[in-house]
């Protein structure tokens, strides 16, 4: 029995019709981590209903058969270091890297997913069209305007589109971004972008990134034992965040706050899922803000459903309620995950986080009378503005926490502030100084008991790098994947190629120019830049005081 034969479906494939169009559908790593992506999982299952396609899954370790003669390749594309992974499966495919270098034989490369459609520019050169926003109409828009098109007499005889009639036909299609459509132009090899513009008058001139606007959200299409998390059936409760916070590309970019219907999406798709498992997980960047939330607790607390398992992700502060928390400990959740940032009040005025400590000390205090043993809590470094003092503002809030929710084991995850594209922080650089602080809080908290878990530093600083990149990045991302992930291989990179683009400290470390011409200004996302900089100008008053 294969991986794919123990597969609980949840949907029912088509019969693909015999001139069905050869599809491949990727995923760039591992089967156990494709399976487990929710969005892997949907866009798979859209494509798979439809008859008209003839769908194979390709994974790094294992795939179905594969069809003959592809022409559509895709990627979800979640994860900025599985780049590499593309890379090598084009190769196993024997498809050229470069979009440049393909003919009428070689399938046509898709990829979407929260990467691609944050910042696609690093990838450009890599990929023939790119899908940017949410998936749930624009992926049938794809597939009919490319069923238009495929068979199309142009060149006149020759019985079917070219490669380029096809791209630019598809480039039609609002939310399809053709890379080679657009010619990018720098004040010199290692200069600013000086223009981003449409090859010709026919080509849009900007791409609008797609967002759907149903209440109905996605639920899990396959269950499976061999998922990295065994067994689970994945409910988006929510989607987007309201909270705003000026850093948060999970915010800004997915805007507006939509919440799954209780009645008819979540209680549906939930007593669909409990058919085939006992493992529910509730995603969402804010669930427990969904405005009937109570609602679904009470309705998961019914007697029928305590042998179920339930996984919460993380959740707003001032959300934790003791009832929540009880709720949790009889389905076999132990800890709950918390967002705070700072705990420094400044700190949290500047990035919008709309929280008090007392706040927080109360969400411990609740969660351990609800049954909880533990609770995380996420914290970030380097935030613009930040100072000493409110590093120490953080020390002495988690101090009080432990204190007042004694015998609740208290984990502290930090990060450094990464700029992201599309948010009011995207102008800002790393800060340089984040990784003394990360050893700062690290000493601190050892010898009070919290434990500390720190993102890295430097592969903080890689993905600044590829969230700030430019077309010009290809030629680093080709080096490195020979060199490996390490900071080093791509401080390597930019020293072989040295004149050919800015180098790293420009794209990582420095403050930006709000009139700078950015790399993805060829995407138009959910708000008009003059909104970020608004937004942006709000954040910096409150330590220009």
């Amino acid at each position: 029995m294969t991986v794919f034969d123990r597969e609980r479906l949840l949907f029912t494939p088509a019969s693909a019709e015999p001139d069905a169009i050869g599809t491949i559908f990727a995923f760039p790593n591992e089967y156990s981590v494709g399976i487990t992506s929710l969005g892997y999982q949907i866009v798979w299952a859209t494509l798979a209903r439809r008859s008209d396609l003839r769908v194979s899954r390709l994974f790094t370790d294992l795939h179905e058969p594969l069809v003959r003669s592809p022409q559509l390749l895709g990627f979800s594309f979640s994860w900025e270091l599985d780049y590499i992974n593309i890379l090598n499966l084009l190769e196993f495919l024997e498809i050229p890297l470069h979009s440049c270098d393909r003919d009428d034989s070689h399938p046509l490369v898709f990829g979407g997913g929260s990467v691609l459609s944050a910042n696609p520019e690093p990838f450009a050169d890599f990929f023939d069209i790119i899908l940017v926003g949410d998936g749930e109409n624009l992926l049938d828009d794809f597939i009919d305007a490319y069923q238009e098109v495929k068979n199309s007499d142009y060149p006149p005889g020759s019985g079917k589109a070219d490669r380029q009639t096809k791209l630019r036909h598809l480039a039609q299609v609002p939310g399809i971004y053709v890379p080679s459509l657009y010619e990018v132009t720098y004040s010199s090899p290692d200069g600013e972008i000086q223009a981003i513009a449409p090859i010709d008058a026919n080509i849009p001139p900007t791409v609008q990134k797609q967002t759907y606007r149903g209440n109905v959200l996605s639920a899990s299409t396959v269950v499976t034992e061999k998922a990295a998390w065994e067994n689970i059936y994945m409910v988006e409760v929510v989607r987007s965040c309201p909270e705003m916070c000026r850093f948060c590309l999970a915010s800004y970019l997915t805007l507006p706050f939509r919440t799954a219907s209780l009645e008819g999406s979540l209680i549906p798709a939930i007593e669909k899922g409990l058919k085939v498992t006992d493992r529910i997980g509730l995603l969402g960047a804010s669930v427990t803000q969904h405005p009937e939330f109570e609602s679904l607790l009470d309705y998961l607390s019914q007697p029928q459903y305590d042998s179920v398992r339930l996984s919460i992700a993380s959740v707003r502060t001032n959300t934790v309620t003791e009832k929540l928390a009880k709720t949790l400990a009889r389905r076999d959740t132990r800890s709950i995950t918390i967002a705070v940032e700072s705990g420094s009040e400044k700190v949290r005025k500047i990035i919008n986080k709309k929280l008090t400590n007392e706040e927080i000390i109360q969400a411990a205090i609740n969660a351990k009378a609800g049954g909880l043993k533990a609770i995380k809590l996420y914290g970030m470094v380097g935030i613009p503005g930040e100072e000493d003092s409110d590093l120490e503002q953080t020390l002495e809030m988690l101090q009080a926490v432990k204190k007042a929710a004694s015998g609740l084991r208290i984990t502290f995850g930090c990060s450094t502030f990464v700029p992201k594209s599309h948010t009011p922080f995207q102008w800002f650089g790393v800060n340089k100084d984040a990784q003394k602080k990360l050893k700062w809080l690290e000493k601190q908290l050892r010898s009070r008991g919290i434990e500390f878990r720190p993102e890295s530093y430097n592969w903080s600083v890689i993905q600044a790098l590829i969230s700030r990149g430019d077309r010009r990045l290809s030629s680093v991302l080709k080096l490195t994947r020979q060199y490996g992930d390490s900071l080093g291989s791509y401080k390597r990179a930019f020293k072989e190629l040295k004149g050919k683009l800015p180098a790293l400290d420009d794209y990582v470390h420095s403050d930006w120019q709000t009139s700078r011409i950015l790399p993805w200004d060829c995407i138009d996302g959910p708000l008009p830049k003059t909104t970020l900089i608004k937004h942006l100008n709000e954040a910096t008053n409150f330590w220009q005081k």
